[in-house]
Formats: C-alpha cells, structure tokens, sequence
C-alpha cells in the first residue's frame, strides 16, 4: 500500500477562487515512477448545486455548463469518498501544473466542504506533492538543452502546456480539457525526465520539505539559486536569493540578490515602497524580498548548479554581482528585523465570507474529527437526526451547507430556512459580477449556446426556493 506511484491531476473550475469557486471536473492518470500508466484514467464531471453562480469566462474556456455537471456529473460527497478511497492512497505522489498554488488549494477546500481533513492527502502515510512549473521553469533557466521553448508572439517567455507541447511534438488534442492536459503533462514529465535527468532527479527530491531546509539553513545562510513566478520572464523566473529571515509560519524570507540594498534605498521615494510589502524593485515593483515556503515544493538549488557551461550568463548575474549585492544587504542588519516586522504585520488570508471560506481560520480540534467522520460516514436519514455539539464554530454551518448540497432530504423546516437565506445572499453578492461579465462576452465570439446555458442557469436559480 505504500509503493511510490505518480498521480498526475487537473481540475476545471467554475473560477478562479479557491474559495467560493468550485471543481467542476477532475481528471487524472496513476503511474509508477516511470511514467507506465497504472489503472484506468479517472476522468469526471463534479455536480454544480444551487448556490453558484460560476465566471462566464471559465466556461467559455472550458465548454464545461452547470447543465452538463448535473446531468452527468458526481455530487462533491460521493467524489470526496471515490477520490479519498481509490485515489489519494498511500504513497501517492499527487502531480500538477501550477497545482500548488491552485488545484490544490482547490482540493484543499473541496476536503474541507466535505469534512474530510483538507491536508492529510498529500503528506500522510508516506503520500507527497510535486509541481511540475517550477520543474519546467528551472529547466528551461538552466538546463534547456534538448528542448524546444516557447515565446509568445511578442517574444517573451512562456511556459504555457499547450506551447510547450505543441513545439515538442506532444500529442494535446484539447487544451483546457482537464484529462487532456494531465495526458500532456505526462509527457513533458517524461519528456523533462529524459532530456534532464540529473536536474529532475534533484528537483524530484527536493520536493520534500525536510531535504529544503537542509539547504536553506538560517544559522549558516549561504546564497542559492531560486525559480519561482514571482520573478521576471527576462531572467527565466530564476535568481539568487539569500535568506534573512525566519518567518512567523515557519517559512524563510528570502532577498534578491539580483539587485543591490544601497542602490534601492537611495530611489527616491516615488520609486521604491515599504507600504505593506516591503521594499520594492524600483524597475519591476515586485518586493526585492519574498517568502520561500518550505512546504510547496519551491525550486531551489545550490549555488554550485551555475557553475557549468555558461550557467551564470543564463540568468544574467555573476558572482561578482551577486558577492557585491551581499556585502550590501549584510551592511543593513536593520533591513531583515524590519522585512520581520512588515511581513508578520501583513494578514496572511482574507477574512472569509462564510465557513466554507473558513478553511484557514485554524485547525479542527481533535475532539471533533471524530464527529466528522460520522458526518461523511451517515446517509441522508442519518444526517436527519444527527445533531453533534461541534466544538469548532465553523463545523454548524459546515454540516447545514453539506446537507443542503449533497442530501437535502435530510433538512428540517428551520434548516431550509437558513440554507435558502444564505444561497440567496451568497448568489445576491455574486450576480453583479456574473451579469456584467455575461453581458461583456454576449458582445465577442464567445459560444452563444455557452452563454444562453448560462443565463438559463442563472435565471433558474433566481426561480428556485427551497421553503415552498
């Protein structure tokens, strides 16, 4: 049960929030550690309910319909229990493009909707997460022989699926299509694995968040190389940063060394900012200084990896500039205590508009994971009369919206009431947002069977009432 496999997955949603959007179709292959399939793909439709109002321009990217989901989709409770049971088993590695910072946030508040722990599936019983972007971007920084690599029609840089693919000769038939693009994604893995062997296999360890902290070690900092979006296309996302500071999560903060801490304090002050961020790179804007977390598989390598071949010039420094821009940053201690300060003062999510937004607000206590389990483990009579004195505040309203959606014969009279007076203030502060961007596309190419779909579900929902 805690053989290593890949699990390589995608999501369509309904937006771009993890939080208020939701999954509307999963997709995924299982393989072993050699890219051979293992198993059937998993490709399925997640029923939208009542409540949502999804971004009309997702859907037209996708084709995807809330008409579609309910036709042939899965309620999300029933996924939750296929996807716990038969698909994030033991020894999963869970693989994504740009997952980190979406697919799995979304299956981090889809576990949470449905009461299952919204962590355990990526690091419990021997399970681990991996992001190919940063993979593909510190290749294509450092190693990016072998490879063809997109530009945009401009000619900046891009890492886009479907270019990558389509220059390499990788079958991807259609894009935006979740099981599409985990097939592509397999291939640019292998494709990556073959061409780069020693980096992927460095990067597939450090994957791990103990074998980061081994590299980035506060008591003896040492430069390293980093590849994150954060950075600019003109450098392949990839710089050198040195680590300043511990922060209140446990995380490190990192400072650019790109560019140089006397030079940026000497801006006038229209150029540069402490307001929130910290200091800012006068040229891009970006704060010179940024968290490095250690749990989202950050691509980090030593210094060393430059030294081959024309390593440096590839990323346009030097060690010159690089040992210049140190002995800078190290003649203002004052600079990392205050970076500290601006970084702990700084609120580390947005206040959440419900309990199903609330994921972050803390952990649930241990004394109501068992009630929990009872939760996704009752059916719909069950839940009728299962009234648990959750300790966590958040878990009532959490019960009430996952009767509503997934067993809404297991409402009492006072339960329909509260369900019905929450979706309609939660569609209430959607709809202006939905209209206008409806109205934006009716005005383009955009699919008008797409949209007349989507103004009949809007107009649906307005009619529904769950108390009459």
């Amino acid at each position: 049960m805690n053989r290593q496999s890949f699990f390589f997955y995608d999501l369509e949603t309904s937006g771009l929030s993890s939080r208020e959007d939701r999954i509307m179709q999963f997709a995924g292959q299982r393989t072993d550690l050699n890219f051979r399939p293992i198993g059937d793909p998993v490709n399925l439709l997640v029923k939208m309910n009542e409540d949502t109002l999804p971004s009309p321009g997702a859907i037209t990217v996708t084709g995807i319909t809330p008409q579609s989901t309910l036709r042939d989709g899965l309620s999300e409770a029933k996924l939750a229990h296929f996807l716990q049971e038969e698909i994030f088993i033991p020894g999963t590695i869970s693989v994504g493009y740009n997952s980190v910072r979406f697919d799995d946030e979304f299956m981090r508040h889809f576990f949470w909707r449905n009461f299952y722990d919204p962590y355990e599936w990526q690091w419990k019983e021997n399970r681990s997460r991996w992001d190919m972007l940063d993979v593909v971007r510190m290749t294509r920084a450092l190693r990016p022989e072998g490879i063809n690599w997109p530009v945009t029609e401009d000619g900046k840089v891009t890492n886009r699926l479907e270019l990558l693919t389509k220059l390499n000769g990788i079958s991807h038939e259609s894009a935006h299509d979740a099981l599409s693009d985990v097939t592509a994604l397999i291939d640019v893995t292998k494709m990556i694995h073959d061409k780069q062997p020693q980096l992927f296999g460095y990067l597939f360890k450090m994957r791990e968040k103990r074998e980061i902290k081994k590299l980035i070690n506060l008591k003896a900092p040492a430069p390293i190389v980093y590849t994150s979006g954060h950075y600019g296309v003109n450098f392949n996302h990839t710089t050198v940063v040195y680590p300043i500071c511990e922060t209140k999560n446990g995380n490190v903060l990192v400072f650019d060394l790109r560019y140089n801490l006397d030079e940026i304090l000497a801006c006038p002050d229209d150029k540069k900012s402490d307001i929130n961020s910290g200091y800012f790179n006068p040229e891009t804007f970006f704060p010179i200084a940024k968290e490095l977390c250690y749990n989202k598989c950050p691509a980090v390598a030593p210094l060393g990896v430059l030294s081959s071949g024309d390593g440096w010039q590839k990323i346009s420094l030097s060690e010159d500039i690089i040992n210049k821009n140190l002995e800078s940053l190290r003649s203002h201690p004052e600079f990392a205590s205050k970076m500290k300060t601006i970084e702990e003062s700084r609120p580390e999510y947005d206040k959440p508009f419900d309990a199903e937004s609330a994921l972050y607000a803390s952990f649930v206590p241990e004394v109501d994971r068992i009630r929990c389990n009872a939760v996704r483990n009752a059916d719909a009579d069950g839940l009728a009369d299962f009234h648990p004195n959750f300790v966590d505040e958040r878990l009532p309203e959490l019960l009430l919206h996952y009767k509503a959606k997934n067993f809404p014969k297991s409402l009492a009279e006072d339960e329909l009431k509260k369900w019905e007076e929450y979706r309609r203030a939660r569609l209430e502060r959607k709809a202006p947002a939905f209209l206008k961007e409806l109205e934006t596309l009716t005005n383009t190419d955009a699919d008008s069977h797409i949209l007349e779909e989507l103004k009949l579900w809007y107009e649906s929902l307005a009619a529904v009432d769950y108390c009459s």
